[in-house]
């Protein structure tokens, strides 16, 4: 059976025999990426001279440790803080650029609401909501993530807690917050977009308001979740807690709005400069 191009991998135009030498060339330039075994002593144990890491209790533990450890230091740091929001949004956007103002803009927006704003603490969408929200006199909070290329935190940001396991930031970047404000973004965006999602939908956190910014960015997203629903894989309802929108003001203030009084009466606007 004959297949097109477009049915092998995610980026278009590529050949079965293309797709595989883009991943041999990958593999090249970064070597072998370690993968963990049990312990083996058999002769077969030849394979783990080749993947060099060997699983072992002691080796978990350590992670285990390493895992509370992180937890724990993030609800030292965020235990005390009060609304906020969260906003999700790609690293790439650099000062200027269209994306960049409008999260900028978003920043301005929930200082002047009263809520904290909280982000992944790098540049890009993360910076400028946090500019925006230290420009306005708001709280401005960067979980940061350590990388190979050393990212650090942006110089907007009241406080920044680092974190060396994704799946630890994520958590409290959905924990501590009351409302997910999601700009544009790549991989690491959509994950933490679809995270929130899925918690909000199995009732696991929330009911919590879900926004994204940017219509003309998110319309496939849109238009694939049309497609999903007719599908049959989830109901139009499941997912009503997400609005779409170009307003970074319209967006603060639906979030306001679905907010229980309990929680607007912690609020704490700042006058608009």
């Amino acid at each position: 059976m004959s297949t097109t191009p477009e049915h092998h991998g995610l980026v278009p135009s590529r050949t079965p025999d293309e797709w595989e030498l883009g991943w041999q060339r990958t593999w090249q330039k970064l070597g072998f990426i370690p993968y963990e075994l049990p312990p083996d002593d058999s002769p077969e144990g030849q394979e783990r001279d080749f993947l060099t890491h060997v699983r072992s209790v002691e080796g978990e533990y350590a992670r285990l440790g390493r895992i509370q450890e992180e937890f724990e230091r993030g609800f030292r740091a965020l235990g005390h803080l009060g609304p906020a929001v969260t906003v999700f949004g790609s690293a790439r956007f650099p000062d200027g650029h269209k994306y960049y103002e409008l999260a900028r803009e978003v920043g301005r927006e929930l200082a002047r609401a009263g809520f904290a704003t909280l982000t992944g603490g790098g540049p890009g969408v993360m910076e400028a909501a946090n500019r925006g929200a230290h420009e306005a006199g708001g709280k401005s909070y960067g979980l940061n993530i350590l990388l190979p290329h050393e990212q650090s935190a942006n110089p907007y940001v009241d406080a920044s807690v680092e974190f060396r396991y994704f799946f630890v930031r994520k958590v409290m970047l959905v924990k501590y917050s009351c409302a997910y404000i999601v700009l544009p973004g790549g991989l690491g965006t959509l994950d933490e977009l679809f995270e929130a999602a899925t918690l909000i939908q199995c009732h696991k956190i929330g009911p919590f308001p879900l926004l994204l910014v940017g219509e003309s960015f998110w319309q496939g997203l849109r238009d694939f979740g049309r497609f999903m629903v007719g599908q049959g894989v989830f109901a139009a309802d499941e997912l009503g807690f997400g609005y779409v929108t170009d307003s970074p003001r319209g967006a603060v203030e639906a979030i306001v709005s679905a907010l229980p009084p309990s929680v607007r009466e912690r609020l704490t606007p700042v006058s608009p400069s």
